[in-house]
């Protein structure tokens, strides 16, 4: 329980008051794996995205590189983002929840964000009856 009461204490904290890095990741809630959430947003548009998963070294190579590096659940290994397509993400800003159990990532997307080629992962609309294809991939 250290870890909520590090949060807790931030919780009652003034803008602009600092915390030394090492005691937040320290008091992150990762789960049974080792991860929390990531979300990442366009640093401009403030679209969402994507959802991924990150550990603490993903989340340490991100703060030092300002390459943004998740964790893979599927290969199980850190994940680069755009390593392989070139759509990287350069990080602008990391936030952390007020729990401290998901993180969110300002970036400067390059290219389309999902592997289909569309700007975002969360391009499926659903409603009441259907679900729809919103946007088209980038050709």
């Amino acid at each position: 329980m250290v870890g909520s009461t590090v949060f807790l204490d931030i919780e009652q904290g003034k803008m602009g008051q600092c915390y030394e890095l090492k005691s937040i990741i320290d008091a992150i809630p990762w789960n049974k794996d080792g991860l929390i959430t990531a979300i990442a947003q366009d640093g401009q548009s403030k679209d969402v995205l994507m959802l991924a998963w990150i550990n603490r070294d993903a989340l340490l190579e991100t703060l030092n590189t300002r390459q943004v590096c998740y964790w893979s659940r599927s290969r199980k290994c850190l994940w680069r983002k755009g390593e392989s397509s070139g759509h990287r993400q350069k990080l602008i800003e990391a936030r952390l929840d007020c729990d401290g159990d998901s993180i969110l990532f300002l970036v400067e997307q390059a290219g389309p964000a999902c592997h289909t080629n569309r700007p975002s992962c969360f391009y499926l609309g659903l409603n009441t009856q259907h679900a729809t294809i919103l946007t088209q991939p980038i050709i």
